[in-house]
């Protein structure tokens, strides 16, 4: 009950504060009036940030949407069309150029010693099979089991890779499990594989598998998917059972070079002559299974939400407050790499950026804090009523973001709790009531307590 009260107290103060000059500008100095202004701002953001209405929008009238698909296009114009309705000064797209992806079918089977369908995915880039693939099946625990494997024993073979993803707060566990997905189908034709399974790259026990991309060394493509947790143990049963398990493969897929998608991007135009940004982050584009509720149209709902928070206050942040919608993150970074790919003197603008892709659930840490050290102190100051901490972790600046912090550009990381993410992460799972309005409204609240005080920091 306080803290609903708390929460009424903040939205009231804070749609007087909406309705009149800016409050307190002439009797609090600069820095104690901008972190009230954040203080105010995360209370709004909790009580509604908006971002719930952005996210189910996204997912309801557009759904699934992978990258050079006509329901990418249309996720283009209907975040152009968002900006614009929540107030951005600025809204414009940019252009980038990839070669797109799609499934066409996909099946799996055991054919001996028993038969039962496999639920089945295919990677993002796989080749296809070109019709039904009947071998021999022979399982490795993980990458590292496949390369020391001798040729012998997996030439002509369908190889399967069974190490589950362990569950962890920080995520930490897709990472020991990614090579499986991201590099084994190639390291396995090498050796004369003729297609690679994986146990999907999940924590959950659900017949949904879950897809991703693989990436081929040039030569060496073979066709790639994953099965669900509950079919690669029964094939590992099958395996202590009978020296030969046979299956049975059927992958059809198409690319198109020279697809064209968009980053889109958002501005909330800055006071201050010297042209700085402060930049927030997220990818527009998903996989084809779900509807890309929680990757990544939760970044894209409480970025676009916490900018337009800020938009609303009667004056302009010091800095330039930029959101950036990345394209075709799903299947080849190909929004980061072009925007990190434009002129240094323009990167150099980027005051401080942050990026949200890691799931829906609350944000629990501040890592990789910003060099200065008096804006370090009020951030932590300023999201400790969220539950937030400055944890001392290295952190890391986020898939696309990765690309553009190689180029020099600072960052810093707000840490979600992904506990839960790879339950439905890339998969027919990925919907929209896995998000918690709540802690939708959470992260809305620390981002924009972080936009605000990044941009108006001397």
């Amino acid at each position: 009950m306080a803290r609903r009260l708390l929460n009424h107290s903040a939205a009231l103060l804070l749609a007087a504060y909406l309705a009149s000059p800016f409050v307190g500008a002439e009797t609090l100095p600069a820095a104690a009036a901008d972190e009230a202004t954040a203080g105010l701002l995360r209370e709004r953001a909790l009580a509604d940030s908006g971002a719930y209405k952005i996210v189910e929008s996204l997912t309801t009238e557009v759904g699934a949407r992978p990258a050079g698909s006509d329901a990418d296009a249309r996720a283009v114009a209907w975040a152009v069309a968002k900006f614009r309705a929540l107030g951005y000064d600025k809204v414009y797209t940019e252009p980038v150029k990839f070669t797109a992806w799609r499934r066409l079918s996909e099946s799996a089977e055991v054919i001996a010693p028993i038969t039962q369908r496999l639920a089945v995915t295919t990677l993002g880039n796989s080749v296809g099979t070109n019709g039904p693939l009947d071998a021999e099946m022979v399982r490795f625990q993980d990458f590292e089991a496949l390369q020391s494997a001798p040729a012998d024993s997996v030439r002509g073979r369908i190889v399967l890779l069974t190490r589950r993803m362990e569950r962890h707060r920080d995520g930490s566990g897709y990472a020991r499990v990614l090579q499986m997905r991201s590099s084994a189908a190639s390291l396995a034709a090498t050796k004369g594989a003729v297609a690679l399974l994986i146990r999907s790259l999940g924590t959950d026990d659900n017949r949904l598998p879950h897809t991703g991309s693989v990436n081929y060394a040039p030569g060496n493509a073979i066709p790639a998917a994953a099965i669900s947790g509950p079919d690669a143990d029964l094939l590992e049963r099958l395996v202590q059972r009978t020296p030969s398990v046979r299956l049975r493969l059927n992958i059809a897929t198409q690319t198109q070079a020279d697809s064209t998608s968009y980053n889109v991007i958002g501005e909330i135009t800055g006071q201050d002559a010297k042209p700085e940004i402060v930049m927030m982050s997220a990818h527009l584009d998903s996989w084809d299974l779900g509807t890309g509720a929680v990757d990544d149209g939760f970044g894209v709902a409480l970025t676009m939400a916490a900018g337009a928070l800020i938009k609303q206050l009667p004056q302009a942040p010091r800095r330039t407050i930029r959101v950036v919608l990345f394209a075709n993150e799903e299947n080849g970074f190909d929004g980061a790499r072009a925007y990190a790919a434009r002129d240094a003197g323009d990167l150099s603008r980027h005051y401080l950026a942050i990026e949200s892709d890691w799931g829906a659930g609350r944000i629990y840490a501040l890592r990789h804090p910003p060099q200065d050290a008096e804006l370090t102190a009020r951030l932590s100051r300023a999201l400790a009523p969220l539950g937030i901490t400055l944890d001392g972790a290295a952190g890391a600046p986020g898939p696309d973001l990765g690309f553009l912090a190689k180029a020099g550009v600072p960052w810093i990381q707000l840490a979600q709790d992904a506990t839960d993410l790879f339950d439905h992460h890339h998969s027919a799972n990925d919907t929209l009531d896995k998000i918690d309005p709540a802690s939708l409204n959470q992260n809305v609240a620390a981002y924009t307590t972080f936009a605000w005080l990044a941009a108006n920091t001397p």
